[in-house]
């Protein structure tokens, strides 16, 4: 018998294929070069900054390393500050809240398109709403404080249930059900392109093939729908757990006022009124740069946990 002779190809290095895939792939890599840019000029390069929370940053200093290296003092006086808790607490409130009663609805939402057989009707509702997401949050806050004022038509309505009649914006107790209900009307319809799209991927034979087995439209939901878009769900769930921390400074600076200090003031919105108002630079770097620690390691924990028990993850 004769016997069959393999040559083994050599290996070669990382660069070499790059090169051989940058020239096959040349215009790909073109394409994501916008994208690549954008990210290490605006998103790592300013990462450099960062290192200002470890020092007595004065900007009269030319450069960064240039200032006095203080190790975690900025850190220290975060944690060991008044008004650590209270940031912790609020954060933590209204983006949990947010969670629990915001993160479905897009997903009811698209469920709910998903059964109309009308598609005029679909798309116009649809388009109703995705408005709201392209209002300008200024814009927004406005109608919000507009609308909760004395004399506004949900101070009014309220009244009818026994409300006192009072700027709503002024009660603390009022400002998260304010903030979460006005964030789910912004993002609902947006937030639903991507299940959707989801939706839209489902072969449309299991539905056949389950209506001749005698299975109701709720069935069908439990055991063909949720099932078909449940890696999408459980993606955006990990994302979402990700930014746990991050309750966006803009909208809360424009709804809150020294009334509602102590159930609004955030982390961000922290951060904000000392870095900008009171140019303590290094001390609200120190806490952004906690902040974004802690959302890294929500994600990682949720990403680990996610695959453990379901198989889906981000990485």
């Amino acid at each position: 018998m004769s016997k069959v002779v393999t040559l083994d190809r050599p290996k070669q290095g990382f660069w070499a294929r790059l090169k051989r895939d940058f020239k096959k792939n040349y215009q790909l890599y073109l394409l994501v070069l916008p994208v690549l840019l954008y990210y290490i000029i605006f998103c790592y390069k300013p990462m450099y900054g960062a290192l200002i929370a470890f020092q007595d940053y004065n900007p009269l200093n030319p450069g960064v390393l240039n200032n006095e290296w203080v190790g975690f003092k900025n850190f220290i006086d975060f944690f060991q500050g008044k008004y650590f808790w209270r940031l912790i607490k609020n954060t933590v409130t209204i983006s949990l809240s947010s969670i629990i009663f915001g993160f479905p609805i897009p997903i009811i939402f698209a469920l709910l398109l998903n059964e109309i057989t009308h598609k005029k009707f679909v798309k116009v509702i649809q388009t109703m709403s995705y408005m709201p997401h392209f209002i300008s949050i200024v814009v927004v806050c406005s109608m919000i404080m507009s609308f909760t004022n004395s004399g506004g038509f949900i101070n009014e309505i309220a009244q009818f249930f026994g409300y006192s009649g009072k700027p709503m914006l002024s009660n603390s107790g009022l400002f998260v059900p304010i903030y979460v209900i006005s964030a789910i009307w912004q993002g609902m319809g947006w937030d639903s392109i991507l299940y959707i799209a989801a939706l839209a991927g489902i072969n449309q034979e299991l539905y056949e093939a389950a209506e001749i087995d005698g299975a109701g439209r709720f069935q069908q939901l439990l055991h063909i729908t949720l099932p078909g878009i449940a890696p999408t769900i459980v993606i955006m769930f990990i994302l979402r757990m990700g930014s746990l921390m991050n309750v966006g400074y803009e909208k809360v600076i424009l709804l809150y006022n020294p009334l509602t200090y102590q159930t609004a003031d955030v982390i961000s919105s922290y951060v904000y009124r000392m870095g900008i108002e009171k140019m303590s630079y290094s001390y609200s770097t120190a806490v952004g740069l906690f902040n974004s620690a802690i959302n890294v390691l929500l994600l990682i924990i949720t990403n680990w946990f996610s695959k453990k028990v379901s198989d889906t993850s981000l990485f």
